[in-house]
C-alpha cells in the first residue's frame, strides 16, 4: 500500500508515504500497546511511581502497598518485561528501580502531570 494513491484523494500529502511506512511496522506498535497496557491497572502505577523515587526490594515494596510479595511480584513482572523498571540482583536479595529510558521518564511526568503532585528531589 506504501506509495499507492489513497481511495479518496483529498489533498496533497507530503508525509503520507512516510506515515504509511510507520503504519506498516506493526511491531513498534505493539512495543508501544505494551507499555500502556501498564497505565490500565492502579497497582501497577502506584508501583511504577514507587520505583521513580528509591530502589526498593519486594518485601519493601510490599509493605509501602499493603499487599503481599505473590501479588507485588505479579505486577513487577509486566513492568520489567515493558522495560519501564530494571532490577539487580544483589545475594538473594532483588532490587527494583525505574529504568533510566525516555519512556519511563514520559510515564513519570505524565503521573506527575495528571496528579499535578511535585516529587521529592
Amino acid at each position: 500500500m506504501i506509495n499507492e494513491r489513497l481511495p479518496h484523494h483529498h489533498k496533497e500529502r507530503k508525509g503520507t508515504p512516510t506515515i504509511q511506512k510507520q503504519l506498516s511496522n506493526i511491531e513498534d506498535f505493539q512495543i508501544i500497546a505494551e507499555i500502556f497496557k501498564q497505565l490500565g491497572d492502579t497497582t501497577r502505577i502506584r508501583i511504577f511511581f514507587l520505583l521513580c523515587h528509591c530502589e526498593e526490594c519486594v518485601i519493601n515494596i510490599s509493605a509501602m502497598l499493603d499487599m503481599s510479595s505473590p501479588a507485588v511480584s505479579h505486577h513487577l513482572r509486566p513492568l520489567r518485561n515493558s522495560g519501564l523498571i530494571v532490577s539487580r540482583r544483589e545475594g538473594k536479595e532483588v532490587y527494583y528501580r525505574a529504568a533510566d529510558t525516555p519512556q519511563s521518564r514520559l510515564l513519570h511526568q505524565m503521573i506527575e502531570q495528571v496528579m499535578e503532585i511535585a516529587c521529592p528531589r
